[in-house]
């Protein structure tokens, strides 16, 4: 990934709906569309092309992505990652693709991965906070082992924890309370979740 290429996917702002009705009739592609010279050079190497596609296609990208996750936080940093898979797939691409349609494709693809993350991570949160918050106080070494832990985690990762773990934040809203990317929190909330049951003597 060139640092023009990172520069576009990652430096956008702002998105709208596409002009015109959404209704209205399309008219058909020319034999050779702008989008097939972006992707050939693209293809052959030029991050200034790649470029180009993501300044054409990312509103409309991230549109979808918004209305599809309900959630703007996550559908950027999906778009994000849509278009730094794309990059990756070039080479596979068939003339005459229709860009929209494949980049909407990878990131559909990648919200049901991010919805199935979620889920397994809510399991865990909710398996974690029945352990250390359940019906019985923890012991008090637990608790004087946990408060240690806690107190060695970089200041970065325990805010993350504080919030997905003992305030019960989802991922996604400790994210915009830290303005941290969906990645980094995640990231953040496994290792430190980790740390805390090490602490506890569980190794599993």
């Amino acid at each position: 990934m060139t640092a023009a290429v990172h520069s576009a996917v990652m430096g956008w702002d702002g998105w709208s709906w596409p002009a015109g009705s959404i209704l209205a009739a399309r008219a058909m592609p020319p034999a050779t569309t702008p989008d097939d010279v972006l992707l050939a050079d693209a293809a052959a190497g030029s991050s200034g092309a790649f470029a180009r596609l993501v300044e054409r296609h990312q509103q409309a990208l991230r549109a979808f992505l918004r209305r599809l996750c309900r959630d703007r936080a996550l559908a950027d940093d999906l778009a994000q990652e849509t278009f730094l898979t794309a990059w990756s797939r070039l080479g596979r691409l068939a003339p005459g693709t229709h860009v929209s349609a494949w980049l909407c494709g990878i990131g559909y693809n990648k919200c049901l991965t991010a919805q199935r993350g979620a889920r397994r991570g809510r399991e865990r949160d909710g398996a974690w906070l029945e352990m250390t918050h359940g019906t019985s106080a923890p012991a008090p070494e637990d608790r004087v082992a946990l408060e240690s832990a806690m107190a060695e985690l970089p200041l970065e990762q325990r805010a993350c924890v504080a919030l997905c773990l003992a305030a019960e934040f989802s991922h996604a809203e400790a994210a915009r309370a830290l303005d941290l990317p969906l990645g980094t929190v995640k990231s953040h909330v496994m290792r430190g979740r980790a740390r805390l049951l090490a602490a506890l003597g569980d190794r599993s």
